[in-house]
């Protein structure tokens, strides 16, 4: 069975705890481990170049607002040499709560994004080969950039079911010739699926707000929910937002349900597209360290 990757932050408190984990992830064998922004996903990345020997990573985003190009490449070049090259750096434009609370002023995603890339590129003359550079995307204009200018494109809660239409944005031979392809994907495992289901919902919730996510979803063929969310925006009803996510469409874009379940939707993931699944772990009955326990036992 090849596993899935995992996603990972550090959230204060915790921080050892969390290295001790990705160990952990190590000896089970799984894909790689993927970092927030939040938490410091470049300091994790740091720390597991220390902390693990064969173990994948990479951000998942770190947000290219968040550090002036340079200063992103200077560090992203030291731990791709520290780790042997087992870094991936995932870049993106995050979305406007996150750029908002850093003071920033994005411009126009696409060009703020290759003007960063190319700079970042550039200082490599001074700090060193670069690893390999993953873009967030989620609509055709980006992961077409991702396509010219790196080396693969990572989704977060994207639609299994338009993935091939996203994908139509590479070139075959790009992807024939190892382009990373990730997905973020909200999971939750119980043998309860109404549970797990609703758990995936509060997830979402958040993204539900972000115009962008909602645009994503409605070219993805969810128009009709997320014109029902937008209702429920403008009269101030954030609190029956779940009341919205048909059962369609949360398992198109999350993984919930018995262990066996999740195990057959990677399985689909993969199918669709998506060289790398990356389970975003959440659980029923406790925090993240409880997720991880459930995630490390299904695919045990």
């Amino acid at each position: 069975m090849t596993l899935p990757a995992l996603a990972l932050a550090a959230v204060p408190g915790r921080r050892l705890a969390t290295v001790e984990l990705a160990r952990a992830i190590e000896r089970r064998g799984f894909a790689g481990v993927y970092c927030a922004s939040f938490g410091d996903g470049l300091g994790l990345c740091l720390s597991l170049a220390h902390a693990t020997q064969e173990l994948r990573f990479g951000t998942a985003i770190a947000n290219i607002y968040a550090r002036t190009a340079f200063d992103m490449g200077q560090s992203a070049a030291y731990i791709h040499e520290l780790s042997g090259g087992r870094f991936r750096l995932g870049l993106g434009v995050s979305h406007a709560p996150a750029n908002a609370r850093l003071g920033a002023k994005p411009g126009k995603p696409l060009s703020d994004m290759r003007a960063y890339v190319e700079t970042l590129k550039a200082g490599s003359k001074v700090y060193g080969e670069l690893p390999p550079l993953v873009l967030a995307a989620l609509r055709h204009k980006m992961v077409a950039l991702a396509a010219e200018l790196a080396d693969g494109a990572v989704w977060a809660n994207a639609a299994r079911s338009h993935l091939k239409a996203s994908l139509a944005a590479v070139p075959p031979d790009r992807l024939a010739s190892g382009f990373f392809v990730g997905n973020m994907i909200p999971t939750c495992i119980d043998d309860d699926r109404a549970a797990a289901a609703a758990v995936n919902r509060k997830t979402l919730s958040g993204y539900l707000l972000l115009p962008n996510y909602r645009n994503y979803w409605k070219e993805a063929g969810y128009t009709e929910e997320m014109e029902a969310v937008e209702s429920l925006l403008a009269k101030g009803e954030r609190d029956r937002l779940p009341e919205r996510m048909s059962d369609r469409w949360l398992a198109d874009c999350t993984l919930y349900g018995t262990a066996s379940e999740v195990r057959d939707g990677v399985d689909a993931w993969r199918a669709a597209g998506v060289s790398t699944p990356i389970l975003v772990p959440s659980s029923t009955r406790g925090g993240q360290m409880k997720a991880f326990e459930e995630i490390m036992a299904a695919f045990a």
